[in-house]
């Protein structure tokens, strides 16, 4: 259990999947619990840029929600659409979790591993991981990266201690007066 309880938001983006079928959704919601966050909500939508925009963009402007995870869209087909959908949102991107994640994946899928567009990124002083819709890739990113990352007590750093100064601005410069 961790010293700091987050409140993390899920997204499962699916056109097939119902919240009987949501397995990955249920992975990630059994592993941010057992590791004692909140689930501060949990939706299905399809993968439309649009509709998955939306929701994340109402997440991320509430300052009660720390975390989003996103599972499903991040393939090549043409209905693949979550990281068109969460870029544009990012301040600032996390590349190393989506190099992590194909990392992490090749030992487990091989080359396939490729074909995951696995993105993260602060939006809004929020976290965004997206991940793909399989169960086992949620597993995988969960289990070899998300679970110490949200962790306050994994050293020798974590984001779950930078969280407070996600909110910190750059100093303005003042102007030369003539």
């Amino acid at each position: 259990m961790t010293d700091t309880s987050l409140a993390i938001a899920v997204l499962t983006v699916s056109d097939t999947r119902g919240p009987e079928e949501d397995t990955s959704g249920d992975l990630l919601v059994g592993r941010l619990q057992d590791a004692g966050h909140r689930l501060a909500e949990r939706r299905i939508v399809h993968d439309d840029v649009y509709a998955i925009r939306a929701v994340v963009s109402v997440w991320i402007a509430d300052p009660d929600v720390q975390v989003v995870l996103t599972t499903g869209g991040t393939g090549f087909t043409g209905r693949d659409s979550t990281p068109e959908a969460l870029l544009p949102l990012f301040d600032k991107t996390v590349d190393g979790f989506g190099e992590l994640f194909r990392q992490l994946s090749y030992d487990e899928i091989g080359s396939s591993t490729i074909q995951s567009r696995a993105v993260a990124g602060l939006a809004n002083a929020t976290l965004v991981f997206s991940m793909p819709g399989s169960t086992g890739a949620c597993r995988t990113a969960w289990d070899g990266i998300l679970r110490n990352q949200l962790d306050a007590n994994f050293k020798p750093c974590n984001f779950a201690e930078l969280l407070p100064r996600f909110h910190e601005t750059a100093p303005v410069l003042a102007k030369e007066t003539k």
